[in-house]
């Protein structure tokens, strides 16, 4: 169920990885807002998915920025 797996990530590039974090980052940002405005959401379950991807996208830059 998850929006990309880290083996998946680990292969892109970090200029992809960075377009991808600002990606969910703006789809998270819209489904807080329609969440704290009372609207239900599609599918409440892609906001834990979300956190969780960007978490891992910013845990694989911190490790490739390591690497050198």
């Amino acid at each position: 169920m998850a929006i990309a797996r880290a083996k998946e990530l680990r292969a892109m590039s970090e200029d992809d990885l960075r377009e991808k974090l600002s990606e969910y980052r703006a789809e998270l940002r819209r489904l807080l807002a329609q969440t704290s405005a009372g609207v239900r959401p599609e599918n409440p379950g892609r906001v834990r998915e979300l956190k969780r991807t960007i978490a891992r996208i910013l845990t694989i830059l911190h490790e490739k920025e390591r690497k050198g």
